[in-house]
């Protein structure tokens, strides 16, 4: 079995996100969004919050009959893809500054687990500048994130701001 971990803080959830995991999904049989809980952040959803959003709008995703899991982690990426039995941890590239920062952490987990592959994705061109922390404040000055974010993970963002 080919299962590959799609690791992040999804905080939000982005439509950059989607996109890597439909690109993504065809190389793989199953495949888990493995949602950080890192305790230095303020993260705007809880883990918790992270997880539901996620699995109410992957089933709307083609993903090509790669099975598709939600779970939590916290601690080593490599450790948590070593633990679920990885064989690839599916990372998105936007620009050469993420490149950079990818490499080095590839190159690590590399050397954690040496079985297990890092495979980047080019981000698509339409999301190439989407972050989740960019979405977080464009949408707290109040600019428009429609198309750029799932509509579910807008409106929950909307009652977090009411």
């Amino acid at each position: 079995m080919r299962r590959a971990i799609f690791p992040g803080s999804f905080d939000p959830l982005t439509n950059g996100h989607l996109d890597i995991i439909k690109r993504s999904a065809p190389l793989f049989d199953e495949m888990i969004v493995a949602v950080l809980n890192n305790p230095d952040k303020l993260p705007m959803f809880t883990v918790e919050e992270r997880c539901g959003m996620i699995r109410e709008v992957l089933p709307d995703v083609d993903t090509n009959d790669c099975s598709m899991l939600v779970e939590s982690f916290s601690g080593l990426t490599a450790d948590f893809a070593r633990k679920r039995r990885a064989t690839a941890i599916v990372r998105g590239i936007r620009a050469v500054s993420d490149y950079e920062y990818e490499l080095r952490m590839a190159l690590m987990n590399r050397r954690l687990e040496p079985e297990i592959e890092t495979v980047f994705l080019m981000a698509g061109e339409e999301y190439s500048y989407v972050s989740s922390t960019l979405m977080k404040q464009v949408f707290e000055l109040g600019g428009r994130v429609e198309g750029l974010i799932p509509e579910l993970v807008e409106a929950r963002m909307r009652e977090k701001k009411n």
